[in-house]
């Protein structure tokens, strides 16, 4: 499995790429298209200006273009709103073309119409659809594959399941969808939306909905009344209150009023022995590592590791020990026989060599 990470800035390849990264993923909003549609419209779901999240002048890719040919490390630039208005999407196709020119023939894409616009203006490019996309089944997949796609990016709430379900569909298809890469996300940014179902803005007004603590659990029954009080007339309230307080306080009690005090209790101190001295933890918003096993099963030929515009240090860190444990996960591979034990002994080995003092248990995959 190769890794794919995030570029929020040329000066950021060459490091991540001596770490040991094997390809990326940017995004490029040009000046003209930012003047024009600001931030209302984005075009790669990334309103962002104040910090290094995507590139942002043309002399930028062509500066990268010289670092690909250098290092061989590809980028994928990102094209992945969910839709689209009717002008500009000649206005993308003149953007790819010129990106083209330069060498970057693969783009991450969400929106169906702009798939089939590409297809239709002549645009032979490769595309990888987008975990932005929303749901991925071997149905849906039957049709997009018309217009030949390269990669699928199965977004963040699939099963090991239904990613191998999809993965067997294509190499059942026989031909060049046999050859179909497959990409998941494995570490950061852990969201409580899939992508196509978020309403957010990652904008340098507001904070991200993703990175906003919440909890999540299931709704028994008895407590469903709690939860749909738009159902009720405004006589329902004493009852719906009653109902709150009877069911304990995680009901009643928001993340809003949480006091400072409780929060720092929280991290105790063991917690806090599981940063190193820079506040350093692998995967604190978002962990797959323990999952490489399923994921290389199910037939994932590439590692989503996000973070454009997180902290470099952090993200070379992050690269490093995506590499680390995939190194341990391929030794557990040729030492060991094929077993039931394969899975708990890389994941033992993995966590000794990462996690010394305790992972953040904020996981990706359960």
């Amino acid at each position: 499995m190769k890794i794919t990470a995030g570029l929020g800035s040329i000066d950021e390849y060459i490091r991540f790429a001596e770490a040991g990264a094997d390809e990326f993923f940017s995004g490029y909003v040009p000046y003209s298209w930012a003047e024009k549609y600001g931030t209302v419209m984005p075009l790669n779901r990334r309103e962002v200006f104040c910090y290094n999240v995507q590139l942002g002048a043309y002399s930028e890719l062509e500066i990268l273009s010289t670092m690909i040919k250098k290092y061989g490390k590809p980028v994928h630039l990102t094209f992945n709103s969910l839709y689209y208005i009717p002008q500009q999407y000649p206005e993308i196709v003149e953007i790819i073309q010129r990106c083209m020119k330069l060498g970057f023939h693969s783009y991450i894409i969400a929106d169906p119409a702009l798939i089939l616009y590409l297809r239709n203006q002549g645009i032979d490019c490769d595309i990888h659809l987008s975990g932005e996309n929303g749901e991925v089944n071997s149905r849906m997949i039957d049709v997009l594959q018309c217009q030949k796609l390269k990669r699928i990016i199965f977004h963040r709430k699939n099963t090991f399941e239904d990613m191998q379900a999809v993965i067997h569909a294509e190499q059942l298809a026989g031909g060049e969808r046999a050859q179909t890469e497959f990409e998941a996300f494995v570490l950061n940014e852990m969201c409580q939306f899939s992508g196509a179902f978020c309403n957010s803005l990652h904008c340098d007004e507001m904070g991200y909905l993703c990175r906003v603590p919440y909890h999540l659990e299931k709704i028994a029954k008895k407590d469903r009344l709690c939860m749909y009080a738009s159902d009720y007339s405004s006589g329902d309230f004493d009852k719906i209150n009653e109902c709150k307080s009877g069911n304990g306080e995680r009901h009643s009690r928001q993340i809003s009023e949480v006091s400072d005090e409780e929060s720092v209790e929280v991290k105790d101190e063991t917690w806090l022995n599981r940063y190193d001295d820079t506040g350093y933890l692998c995967g604190e918003t978002g962990c797959g590592l323990c999952a490489l096993y399923q994921l290389q099963k199910a037939g994932i030929t590439h590692l989503k590791l996000v973070g454009r515009g997180n902290y470099v240090d952090f993200m070379e860190q992050d690269i490093r020990n995506l590499r680390r444990a995939l190194d341990i996960l391929d030794k557990s591979l040729a030492n060991l026989q094929q077993d039931q034990d394969n899975e708990k002994i890389f994941q033992q080995q993995m966590k000794q060599t990462i996690f010394p003092n305790g992972c953040s248990e904020n996981c990706y995959y359960r």
